[in-house]
């Protein structure tokens, strides 16, 4: 008989189980309380029942664990600063998705030398949310991997489905079953039409594989996440934060009869990967804001030094705080982005 099965397959391990893993690196009392509290927050924040505005800000992605637990300890401090006006979340962002190829994320490759030691980065990962929320700072992610949000999404506040992924059926339907807020990015082509249509179908029940907490595939069901919402992150066209694609959204939201509720992201398109440019998106979105209610926060790719950097062969050489993914602006501007955000809806 011919072999037909697995022909491409080089190697299986057994990945760790979610319960194990948990039961590794257990949430802490004060982590919970951080989650539970925080994902209300921002619920009532996206349906206007709280006034804040959100802040989401920190690495485009983490690859080291201590520099991340310096950002966040900074960071920290600026929530309870300006937590009066702005509710700050930390982006604390484990895999990235590639056009082509490239470093996938500290989850998949967390030695950064294509070594793939994904239970070693799932330990990574999980180890710095424990620390992270048990400081009382939420955190939000990109949900990529199906597979993933069981490891860790106990630890999240928000997260994200990225440009490539809304269209996803796939993604559509773990972001119904999901417990946290959830953005959907506009396409790559900046179409928000298609995040729209992505938001309507995760608010509606699913059923489809995936695993439990012991690792054991099985069929979900799930009730939809009406946390569900627009991320503005501009396209291979350009940026799409000026007030035609706000009002078009809003459009879009009333048309299918959702409550519009929109993050505008100050990087990737909409300042063309250049850190200098955020804060110009910023001030657009604070100023429309005036005008829009439906805008609700934004999202800052920020890290402890400004720019970003090549992964060396040798990563002991990497300049510490700087980011190896997309640009991100230095710790300085971020307290300046942040407290303009506190300043300006007084």
């Amino acid at each position: 008989m011919k072999k037909t099965n697995n022909l491409r397959i080089l190697t299986e391990e057994r990945a760790i189980s979610p319960n194990e893993l948990k039961k590794e690196f257990p949430i802490t009392e004060n982590g919970s309380l951080t989650v539970f509290n925080s994902r209300n927050i921002v619920e009532d924040i996206l349906e206007g029942r709280d006034n804040r505005f959100l802040a989401i800000t920190g690495p485009c992605s983490i690859h080291d664990e201590h520099a991340a637990l310096e950002y966040a300890q900074k960071l920290n401090e600026l929530r309870l600063k300006y937590e009066d006006r702005v509710y700050i979340i930390m982006r604390v962002y484990f895999e990235k998705p590639r056009t082509t190829i490239g470093w996938r994320g500290l989850i998949i490759d967390p030695e950064l030398d294509g070594s793939y030691n994904i239970n070693e980065g799932l330990r990574k990962a999980r180890r710095l949310l424990v620390k992270i929320t048990d400081m009382g700072l939420p955190t939000a992610t990109e949900v990529l991997d199906p597979i993933i949000p069981q490891y860790i999404a106990d630890l999240m506040s928000w997260s994200a489905v990225g440009a490539r992924t809304t269209e996803s059926q796939t993604h559509r339907n773990m972001v119904s079953g999901l417990s946290m807020p959830v953005g959907f990015k506009n396409g790559t082509d900046g179409s928000v039409e298609k995040a729209i249509n992505a938001i309507e179908s995760a608010r509606n029940p699913h059923s489809f594989l995936g695993i439990d907490d012991d690792g054991q595939t099985c069929i979900l069901s799930t009730s939809g996440n009406e946390a569900t919402h627009l991320i503005l992150r501009g396209g291979i066209v350009g940026p799409n934060y000026y007030e035609e694609t706000v009002e078009e959204a809003e459009d879009l939201f009333n048309n299918n009869n959702i409550h519009p509720a929109m993050i505008v992201d100050c990087s990737h398109a909409n300042s063309g990967k250049k850190h200098q440019k955020q804060f110009r998106v910023l001030r657009s979105i604070i100023e429309q804001k005036k005008r829009h209610p439906a805008i609700k926060g934004v999202m800052i790719e920020s890290n402890l030094f400004e720019g970003s950097q090549p992964i060396l062969k040798d990563i002991s050489k990497l300049t510490y705080g700087v980011s190896i993914t997309d640009e991100c602006v230095g710790w300085d501007v971020t307290e300046e982005m942040i407290e303009y955000i506190w300043s300006e809806l007084g």
